[in-house]
């Protein structure tokens, strides 16, 4: 889906974890997510029907966005007005889990992004991710 988004960049990471951890984790909005995402303070789900969500999120700097998506097993898309999320997962034969994300801030007249700092804000993503699913299992 990243590639049909002008200016989204793509961290990719394979986790020393099984698909149903790690996926638990990130779809966790209420707190998994919000300890994997360096950038949101809070999230609240306002709504969850089916693979549907809305939350509303608030993030380190006071910034708030609404975000509607669509959260299917290995993959999850979110966006607001201002702000495009995407992650995806999928099992490796040796058990561990490769994980992609993407997002940025939206250009409102435009399907595009502007990937400021995106690169950096992932591999943080993807490194306290590690994280969380090494203290799980020690």
């Amino acid at each position: 889906m990243a590639a049909g988004v002008p200016g989204a960049a793509v961290s990719e990471r394979v986790v020393n974890a099984p698909l149903d951890q790690v996926w638990e984790i990130l779809t966790d909005f209420e707190n998994g997510f919000t300890t994997v995402q360096p950038d949101m303070h809070r999230v609240r789900v306002l709504t969850r029907a089916g693979d549907r969500v809305e939350l509303h999120a608030r993030g380190r700097l006071g910034q708030r966005a609404h975000l509607r998506g669509i959260v299917r097993p290995g993959w999850c898309w979110l966006q607001s007005r201002f702000l495009i999320i995407g992650m995806a997962a999928a099992a490796q034969p040796d058990g561990r889990t490769r994980v992609a994300l993407t997002g940025g801030v939206r250009v409102p007249t435009m399907a595009a992004v502007v990937p400021v700092g995106v690169r950096r804000e992932s591999r943080r993503s993807l490194e306290r991710l590690e994280g969380l699913v090494a203290r799980s299992d020690g």
